[in-house]
């Protein structure tokens, strides 16, 4: 009996080595010495207002990258793709593009609620996700195998940067609403969370169907708590929504409006009213990213027309973080690459620039990437572990400046 159930063990153990084995062999065949990049980014939808900045970013790093003498001896790659919106299933198919290509990673998408109709697809297929803008604290314990990744931060953080912001200016009373999605959700839980725990009272916190004919119901709520503040946390369609309060009495001319980094876009005002593009003037917003003229006007100079700047820099970083994580793999073997990742962006030497950093790979250093879009720090499930906030504000004549900053921190 004891032989037989030693050699029943043996036989057990040697499944698990070979098991094991082949595991490796998937990861290595995954190898093909080029790193590839996909895009799952927002060219049409109800967040496609974010998909110039994001795209300039990720070709401003993969240029970068290859000015720098590429990774593993060879230029990288980055083909574009759309992610559409949650009306539309063009992120599957973007994806499905993608994975017969043979990408290693890809890039985005920007809406929390399209990751999700698609993570799994990638990770299940041993690739790399790695998100500029997916804030929804859902996936910080998302069971991704290890291969999905933010710049981003969660928006545990903003909801407080936020619900503080409008305590802070005096107001006593809100209501918080948000499309009804996983990002809307979340972020106005933390919000009204925030708000309350900094003295103020909720009098309405409710979700909304982001496809609706029309928002009167919701407003007519609106009205009816009559708050000091309103926070919207929506996409595009905070546009019809922002037209019906002003037509019910409840717009910026009368009441504090507050918005966040889905609906703070520069072209927010026209939308609501092209006659009149200080429609929105005092109404105020953050999104995540630090101030950084410097790669701003990098930007620009890429893309000349570029209106918005918001998740370029983290869109930059994605890829230069990935790049890095594949030189100390040597490889471009996904499951490889991300287990070096979170490792790229602390407890190591400084470096700001894909050259510097690389040098300092190459000389045996261990490297800490502070990005452009802040100094990273990624925690244990992949994604900042603290985030720069902007307070932006629109003008009388349109404009969206950035007028403060704030930092949270987990």
């Amino acid at each position: 009996m004891r032989i037989g159930r030693i050699t029943l063990l043996s036989f057990l153990a040697m499944l698990a080595i070979t098991a094991s084995a082949c595991g490796r062999q998937t990861t290595r065949a995954q190898s093909d010495g080029v790193l590839a990049f996909g895009g799952l980014l927002p060219e049409t939808g109800d967040l496609s207002y974010l998909g110039p900045p994001m795209i300039t970013g990720v070709n401003l790093a993969v240029q970068d990258i290859n000015a720098a003498g590429g990774v593993l001896g060879k230029d990288v790659t980055a083909a574009p793709g759309d992610s559409g919106d949650n009306s539309t299933d063009i992120a599957n198919q973007t994806v499905d593009r993608h994975l017969t290509a043979g990408v290693d990673i890809i890039v985005g998408a920007g809406a929390s609620g399209v990751s999700l109709t698609v993570i799994d697809k990638i990770t299940g297929a041993g690739k790399i996700m790695f998100s500029p803008a997916n804030t929804a604290k859902r996936f910080t314990d998302y069971p991704d195998n290890g291969l999905y990744f933010r710049t981003a931060p969660s928006d545990v953080l903003q909801g407080r940067v936020l619900g503080e912001l409008v305590a802070s200016e005096g107001n006593t009373t809100a209501v918080v609403i948000s499309r009804d999605d996983s990002y809307g959700n979340g972020l106005r839980e933390d919000t009204a969370t925030a708000f309350r725990a900094s003295g103020g009272e909720v009098v309405a916190d409710f979700a909304y169907e982001p496809n609706a004919q029309n928002y009167d119901a919701e407003v007519q709520r609106v009205v009816a708590a009559n708050p000091d503040a309103i926070v919207i946390v929506g996409f595009d369609e905070t546009a019809r929504i922002l037209a019906t309060m002003i037509e019910q009495g409840v717009g910026p001319a009368t009441k504090n409006i507050y918005g966040v980094d889905g609906n703070m876009a520069a072209d927010l005002p026209a939308q609501v009213n092209p006659q009149n593009l200080g429609v929105l003037t005092g109404m105020k917003g953050t999104a995540p990213g630090a101030i950084n003229e410097a790669f701003f006007a990098r930007l620009r100079e890429a893309k000349p027309d570029l209106a918005d700047t918001l998740y370029a820099a983290e869109s930059y970083d994605a890829v230069i973080i990935t790049a890095l994580a594949a030189a100390i793999a040597k490889t471009d073997a996904p499951g490889e690459v991300a287990a070096q990742i979170n490792g790229v962006t602390r407890d190591g030497e400084k470096c700001t620039t894909f050259a510097d950093c690389m040098a300092l790979v190459e000389a045996g250093e261990d490297i800490d990437y502070d990005g452009q879009s802040g100094p990273l720090e990624f925690t244990d499930p992949g994604e900042p572990g603290a985030g720069d906030y902007r307070i932006m504000e629109y003008q009388p004549d349109g404009s969206l400046p950035i007028i403060g900053t704030r930092e949270a921190r987990l």
